[in-house]
């Protein structure tokens, strides 16, 4: 973020020549309005603040694959959260497709306690597609050295790129990513002023009151613009959640 000094877990996956960052901070984005995205949930690793993810009913959180630790719990989202308050056990899937977020399926399915009164945000079916050029949403926490104790929900505008435009503007990175994985959606980063950083992995890409993508990875350094953001398009996982969660709750 340029007016915050961010303190951030960061998972790395290095291959040749580059580095794509997974726990992927909202660059250039502002506070949140008071009660706006109540839907959010802080997924932390050892009590910390480590990716977002949000809820999709009043017993099921969405989340990116990659944030799955030992250690981990979950936060019911407030646009100030504590480590120490409101941690939650779950029970965690995930695709048996996943490997790493550079070959995909980076999705994961939390289940928690049975909610009451919560804000809940819809997620696509199947056969849904976003289209290019689409604005659409991203909100991240971020803890600040002036206050440990402190993570200001931050969100930013940007808008969907066109998936052909996003796999060239990647090319640039072809000595390590031949290809970018199947099942994705891109936005901000790409000749826009700014995107997901360090801690956002796992938060959602709204479009239209939606939760379209979830917040795969970006470039070391999170330069902007350098070339989109790569989030999972959930629209293509709409049976794995349904059969989940049916399954689950019967």
């Amino acid at each position: 973020m340029t007016h915050f000094t961010a303190i951030l877990l960061t998972t790395v996956v290095t291959t040749l020549h580059i580095t794509v960052v997974v726990g992927v901070d909202i660059i250039n984005g502002e506070k949140a309005s008071k009660n706006s995205l109540q839907y959010m949930f802080s997924v932390q690793n050892n009590k910390t603040h480590e990716c977002g993810g949000f809820l999709i009913s009043p017993q099921y959180v969405l989340t990116a694959a990659h944030c799955a630790s030992k250690e981990m719990t979950v936060v019911l989202g407030d646009h100030n959260i504590s480590p120490q308050k409101n941690l939650k056990r779950f029970r965690k899937f995930i695709p048996k497709t996943f490997k790493n977020v550079k070959m995909g399926n980076d999705i994961m399915l939390l289940k928690v306690k049975l909610l009451e009164k919560v804000k809940t945000v819809k997620i696509p079916d199947l056969h849904y597609r976003v289209e290019s050029n689409t604005q659409c949403l991203v909100a991240g926490w971020v803890s600040t050295k002036q206050h440990k104790d402190v993570n200001d929900l931050l969100a930013l505008n940007v808008s969907t790129v066109d998936i052909h435009n996003c796999k060239k503007a990647w090319e640039k990175y072809k000595e390590s990513i031949t290809k970018l994985p199947p099942n994705i959606i891109c936005a901000g980063g790409y000749k826009q002023n700014g995107g997901v950083c360090l801690g956002d992995s796992g938060g959602p890409l709204v479009c239209d009151s939606m939760a379209v993508g979830i917040v795969s990875f970006s470039t070391k350094g999170c330069k902007y613009p350098d070339v989109p953001n790569i989030f999972t398009d959930i629209s293509k996982y709409a049976h794995w959640i349904k059969a989940i969660m049916k399954k689950k709750e019967t």
